[in-house]
């Protein structure tokens, strides 16, 4: 039973540690992670991490579809002690705001082909954009 609330205890102190880390990136500047990857907003304690991507029904390239699809970036921001997550969606391409930030998905990549490999998780790349 003492282990059980140990292992309790340092699973909830792990889970509390909320910074991110990565490279700076410039406000307005885009800048690309990949899953897992994040960013520091430079001269702010802001930070982006791109976390995966939960579904991509995106028309692939050499289809022709009815309707455009969608791919859903699942991203968490952090400012100060505070903590988001938050998604981003291809087919709307609409930006979300979190505080006094409004961050955009410019562009998800690969994009699917119906007559090539299926796309890996860990292959995905998202480009943002972090505003003021």
């Amino acid at each position: 039973m003492r282990a059980l609330v140990a292992l309790v205890c340092l699973l909830s102190l792990t889970a509390c540690d909320e910074s991110l880390t990565g490279p700076s990136v410039e406000l307005n500047e885009n800048f690309e992670l990949p899953p897992g990857g994040s960013a520091v907003v430079a001269g702010t304690s802001f930070a982006v991490r791109f976390n995966r991507v939960t579904g991509d029904s995106r028309c692939p390239a050499d289809a022709i579809c009815i309707q455009g699809g969608d791919a859903i970036v699942a991203i968490t921001v952090i400012d100060d002690d505070a903590r988001a997550d938050l998604d981003l969606h291809t087919g709307s391409m609409q930006p979300v705001t979190y505080g006094s930030y409004t961050i955009s998905l410019v562009q998800l990549q690969p994009y699917p082909f119906s007559s090539g490999p299926p796309i890996q998780p860990q292959d995905y790349r998202a480009t943002l954009k972090v505003t003021r």
